[in-house]
């Protein structure tokens, strides 16, 4: 028995049980790890462990569109700036300052995931005392590092010359594992804790 659509297509039942692949979009990449790290932060702010917060990024609305009163959509924005890194804050008395990253790749870390004016930015808050430090998720792997910025910094300035990537065994190696946990979901203070104590 053939089945149809109101429209007059046919239905065919082989392709309705198949799933669509979802692949999420270059700017949602980082989302989930995101939205861990929100928690977490909002976790310790809660239980007075820490006051870190995502930073907003600075963006100069051009237009708006109102198709009614209650809805208003901005149609058109620009960055008034490059964004410096995701969060920042205080944890024990010491100065954060940190971005989150993830990467598909089982292998490495593609430094073409960080931007010149991030590092700048990361090597100024090491130089002038804060902890400064890159979360890492190698979402095939399951597997969130906290690495400490001068790996990257020092990889950055040498990518001419050498690779263009930080291999999975180098951060295995210098970073800090931050298993699953509960409450929090993503417990990197722990491995901050690590970082203080390797310093």
């Amino acid at each position: 028995m053939t089945i149809k659509y109101p429209n007059g297509q046919g239905f065919d039942p082989a392709q309705s049980n198949k799933r669509a692949v979802h692949r999420p979009s270059q700017g949602h990449r980082g989302m989930s790890l995101e939205s861990e790290l929100n928690q977490a932060n909002q976790f310790y702010l809660q239980n007075g462990v820490a006051n870190i917060h995502k930073k907003p990024t600075p963006i100069q609305i051009v237009n708006v569109d109102y198709p009614k009163r209650s809805a208003a959509k901005i149609s058109e924005a620009y960055f008034r700036q490059a964004s410096t890194t995701d969060y920042n804050g205080i944890y024990q008395g010491r100065y954060l300052d940190f971005d989150a990253k993830e990467t598909a790749s089982q292998t490495s870390f593609p430094l073409s995931n960080v931007h010149q004016h991030q590092i700048d930015h990361l090597a100024d808050i090491k130089r002038l005392g804060g902890l400064s430090f890159f979360i890492i998720r190698f979402t095939k792997r399951g597997e969130t590092y906290l690495i400490d910025s001068s790996l990257l910094i020092d990889s950055w300035q040498h990518r001419q010359e050498t690779r263009k990537s930080v291999p999975y065994a180098e951060i295995v190696k210098h970073g800090f594992l931050i298993p699953t946990g509960l409450r929090p979901i993503l417990p990197y203070l722990n491995a901050v804790d690590q970082l203080i104590a390797a310093h």
